[in-house]
């Protein structure tokens, strides 16, 4: 996220928002003209709001060190005070993503910063109501719940955008952990296949293996899919590719692990693997490997 660039991970812009939530003109002289009482009680309202925190279980969790409760009390006293000012603009926007962002890194969940936007919202419009304030009470009400319902989209927008991208990120980190094409010998490299293969894996599988016949100019790849969970038509065409892809980097692909079961399976399938070299087990693909690269290995 680039702040210097203004570019926001919400979906709208500041005035798209107010039009979502139905938040007019009226609505923000209301929240900004109550907002001149209410800012002067922002540290009661920060006392109170603890008061309640402190039996959650995620007050013991996040907030057992004093230092860090001071920060974070710093911080929201300057989130509520911009939120009375009701200056809706793509900076405002902003400071909304920084707390949906920040509540992701630090694995507050969503249910909990619910619960707790639901009381803060109770303290503001207990003290609207016993305010001085000369506008229609209810008005004002309705104007607060209103914006605190925007600021809670755009928190929850960034929550899920952290989200989404951390579990990217340990998908592709597992995804690399499932194909680690490995070069065993010289000229030999070997990768054993777990679970599902599905298009975007086999794709995955084809990128590492050619990436490492170029880094290592291997002459042999053996593949064992003896934990290949399903063998089905698209996962041999699958295969199938990966072997010819392999050919055209000048690398003989080797399967290995073909049980009973599979070969039946891929011969009803009616599959053409005749342009392809399987081997029923690992011993076998390894001792293929190293007869066509003249290695002879034998016991001391």
């Amino acid at each position: 996220m680039n702040y210097k660039n203004n570019e926001t991970i919400c979906n709208y812009k500041s005035a798209q928002l107010l039009d979502l939530f139905q938040i007019s003109s009226k609505d923000i002289e209301l929240i900004q003209s109550a907002g001149k009482e209410l800012s002067e009680h922002l540290d009661e309202f920060i006392a109170d709001f603890y008061v309640w925190l402190k039996d959650t279980e995620e007050f013991s969790i996040f907030f057992s060190d004093q230092q860090l409760l001071q920060q974070v009390k710093n911080i929201q006293k300057i989130y509520w005070a911009e939120f009375l000012e009701a200056k809706i603009d793509e900076k405002y926007v902003l400071s909304r993503e920084t707390v949906g962002l920040t509540h992701a890194r630090i694995g507050l969940s969503l249910s909990a910063y619910f619960v707790a936007v639901d009381h803060s919202l109770f303290i503001w419009i207990k003290r609207i109501l016993g305010s001085k304030c000369e506008s229609d009470l209810d008005a004002v009400c309705r104007a607060f719940t209103k914006l605190v319902h925007l600021d809670t989209m755009i928190v929850v927008e960034a929550f899920s955008f952290m989200t989404n991208k951390t579990i990217s990120k340990q998908s592709q980190a597992l995804m690399e952990m499932s194909t680690p094409v490995t070069e065993i010998w010289e000229d030999i490299l070997m990768l054993p296949l777990v679970g599902i293969i599905d298009s975007k894996r086999s794709q995955d599988i084809m990128n590492s293996i050619l990436s490492k016949i170029s880094q290592t100019q291997a002459r042999i790849c053996i593949l064992d899919i003896s934990g290949v969970a399903v063998v089905d038509t698209a996962v041999a065409n699958h295969l199938i590719k990966i072997s010819k892809a392999t050919r055209l980097m000048g690398c003989e692909c080797n399967f290995s692990g073909i049980s009973p079961a599979i070969a039946q399976t891929i011969v009803e399938l009616g599959i053409d693997v005749g342009s392809i070299r399987t081997n029923s087990n690992l011993k076998d693909a390894l001792n293929h490997a190293f007869v066509s690269q003249g290695v002879r290995i034998s016991k001391g």
